[in-house]
């Protein structure tokens, strides 16, 4: 009898109608180690031209989150791509294994550096834990399906990388953008040490808002000298006047050095009674009539004039024996308060620019606990924030608060504590932003950059315009020292300090940053040792990472500068493309890189940010585990990144779904092909019938769609 199943082309094929993933997928893995399948690419890519994206350094601490694998999916999506598309495109892993967090860490341990512990013996424990934390995340990564150099990544911490870490600083050096002063700077009082820029993020916080007299000195009241500045005759008069101020940081009026008003803008005293008899107060016109509903007093304007008039009017303190000047600042703005803010040096960039200008002392009265300095009158060893009341009260006692509520605002805190932090001035390292036009270089620089999506372009051109000079100093012990000498007496650098780097760069390499800190300055400077100071500072982590355009890119046989592409979330135009960009133009005078692409964050279906205590985390091992990372793969494709990536266990279950249906189809597609051999069996496209060519053109014309509106054109 025949069997008609024999003579049937019917569809066959070895591929499983079902994924199973997360069994297989490891087996995937196993198998391209075995077969060491990046080498062999990277053979077979030998001589294409090369497409570097360069691999900014995720923090060697704690496991991988979603974050983690959006990144590290979208770059491997883009390194194979270019692969296919006909280019060498290596890609190189690397990991930041400096700095705060893996001291804290490690303080957990064993204790603090310099108490429980020597600090060298703290460093070597910080090396270690940091190795564990690579070895952890890097298999993590694999199992993302990530291809890469796994076995040789670029760390921070390699010896090699830590001197030619020190080698960028002296370049930056070289070119005259290293300045030391005392200037104050984002200090986090957990940490115990100055913040960068990136480093700090903003949280509303209820802080108290304060109105507070500034009384004009008595002499300038009685004689007249204040309100003749006002364009009026007078011999003097018998009520008392002040320039009223606001705050919303009460703890920093005990180093009040002057009040700042705008120049341009109109000013008015204003006749009222708040209980204490009739007075003059000095306001801003603007605000006149928020100042009267919030006081809920009558306002009469007596005099007015404009705000350059009243340049180095003579005030009383509020509470100290000290005369502060009225000084003139544009960074002063007539939204809320009063048109008149204290000025505090050693607490605010802004009023350390203006009291420079008019060469106010740089007062910081704050250790690094955050708690007042012994001899500071009335609040020695108080907490700041704790004296806040304290503060208020003796303003009432002194009879010059006017008004206090609490008001909720935006407050910077540490990234890494989450508690606020404060302003304080102390002795630090900066690269200075104008000295040699870094700030100017760096923004024609951006222009010649492709930024993916393009108004990346104008995010960072905004930062860096306003950004002050970049503290890169801090006061902790795992992390690249600032190798340098400086004269005792006058501040300078040891003029052969060129030289003196690249001899300390050697031992660095030798025998990492412990060949500094061990090293007897005599050594190198011989009978000198005793005029100069060996600087113990650290470099800001985000030096470090901002230089592996010079320490990585530059000088590894697998890559070059600049790069083709570097790819992080859409917070790095103030963190490492920022810092690259500036350390770039600073040494090279180019940019590091010739595009950068940025992606959203990730957040849950309801587009609120993932925490532990929403309970809303999606965790990639436990989706590896279960669905497989095939199906965070094509989350991450089939989602636009340019925005928030919203993303949930349903999101996920629903991507399963669509998954199983893209394999079925390619399951079928396989089955019809049983038994075709291309070399043989492939017809010549104007030989196909005519629907066969609309079909072939049809997927081409969408493959090309494709192709130029993705991101695969970086």
């Amino acid at each position: 009898m025949t069997d008609y199943k024999d003579t049937l082309n019917l569809p066959k094929t070895d591929f499983p109608m079902r994924g199973n993933l997360a069994q297989r997928e490891p087996e995937m893995l196993k198998h391209w180690q075995e077969m060491d399948l990046y080498t062999r690419v990277r053979a077979r890519k030998s001589g294409c031209r090369q497409f570097i994206l360069h691999d900014g350094p995720p923090y060697a601490n704690g496991d991988i989150h979603i974050g983690h694998a959006v990144n590290k999916i979208l770059k491997d999506i883009i390194v194979k791509s270019k692969g296919l598309s006909g280019y060498d495109a290596p890609y190189v892993p690397g990991w930041d294994c400096h700095g705060l967090p893996i001291e804290l860490m490690v303080e957990k341990k064993i204790g603090k550096a310099g108490k429980k512990v020597d600090a060298k013996t703290f460093r070597n424990a910080c090396r270690e834990y940091a190795s564990k934390q690579v070895d952890k995340q890097r298999t993590d990564f694999q199992c993302l399906g990530v291809l890469g150099d796994w076995q040789r990544p670029y760390l921070t911490m390699d010896y090699k990388t830590e001197a030619d870490i020190i080698r960028a600083l002296g370049k930056m050096i070289d070119a005259g953008h290293l300045i030391k002063g005392n200037k104050p700077v984002h200090w986090c009082i957990d940490c115990g040490s100055a913040l960068a820029e990136a480093e700090v993020e903003y949280e509303d916080k209820n802080s108290p808002s304060i109105y507070v007299r500034y009384p004009v000195v008595k002499s300038d009241v009685e004689n007249g000298n204040f309100i003749g500045r006002f364009n009026k005759q007078s011999s003097g008069v018998n009520r008392p006047i002040s320039v009223v101020i606001w705050t919303t940081t009460p703890w920093t009026l005990p180093a009040s050095q002057a009040v700042t008003i705008h120049p341009q803008s109109s000013y008015v005293l204003v006749e009222s009674d708040l209980g204490q008899g009739k007075e003059l107060l000095l306001i801003a016109e603007d605000l006149v009539d928020k100042i009267r509903q919030l006081l809920k007093t009558e306002m009469k304007i007596v005099f007015k004039t404009r705000g350059d008039v009243l340049e180095h009017a003579k005030l009383q303190h509020p509470f100290y024996k000290r005369e502060v000047p009225v000084i003139l600042g544009k960074h002063v703005t007539m939204e809320t308060g009063t048109g008149a803010v204290h000025t505090a040096p050693g607490h605010g960039i802004d009023d350390y620019v203006v009291g420079s200008r008019y060469g106010l002392p740089v007062d910081n009265p704050v250790g690094g606990n955050g708690c007042f300095l012994p001899g500071t009158e009335l609040f020695a060893g108080e907490n700041v924030f704790a004296a806040n009341e304290h503060i208020i009260e003796v303003l009432k006692e002194k009879q010059n608060l006017m008004h206090v509520e609490s008001v909720r605002h935006s407050y910077p805190n540490c990234w890494r504590h989450k508690t606020p932090i404060i302003f304080r001035a102390t002795p630090q390292w900066f690269i200075s932003m104008d000295n040699k036009h870094l700030r100017n270089n760096a923004l024609q620089a951006i222009d010649n950059v492709k930024w993916i999506p393009d108004w990346g372009q104008q995010r960072i051109k905004g930062m860096l315009a306003e950004r002050p000079d970049w503290c890169i100093s801090r006061q902790r012990t795992w992390g690249v020292p600032i190798t340098v000498f400086v004269d005792k007496k006058t501040g300078e650098l040891h003029p052969e300090t060129t030289r003196l780097i690249e001899e300390i760069a050697k031992r660095v390499e030798q025998g990492g940053i412990d060949a500094w800190f061990d090293l007897d300055a005599k050594e190198l400077i011989g009978t000198e040792a005793s005029a100069y100071e060996k600087v113990m500072d650290t470099l800001d982590v985000w030096f470090d990472s901002g230089v592996t355009h010079a320490c990585v890119l530059a000088v590894d046989e697998r890559l070059k500068f600049p790069a083709d592409l570097y790819l992080e979330g859409s917070d790095q135009h103030r963190g490492w493309f920022q810092s690259s960009l500036l350390t770039s133009v600073g040494m090279n005078n180019t940019a590091p890189y010739r595009s950068v692409l940025t992606h959203g964050f990730t957040v849950d279906a309801q587009g609120m940010k993932m925490s532990k205590s929403r309970g809303n985390v999606v965790v990639p091992q436990q989706v590896m585990k279960t669905l497989g990372a095939d199906i965070l793969r094509l989350w991450v494709a089939a989602t636009d990144y340019r925005n928030e990536m919203s993303v949930s266990d349903e999101i996920l279950k629903r991507m399963a779904d669509a998954y199983r249906r893209l394999r079925n189809t390619a399951r079928y597609f396989l089955a019809n092909l049983d038994g075709f051999d291309p070399k043989t069996d492939c017809v010549p496209l104007d030989e196909m019938l005519e629907l066969d060519q609309w079909a072939v053109d049809t997927v081409a014309k969408l493959q090309n769609e494709i192709i130029v509106a993705s991101i695969l054109h970086c």
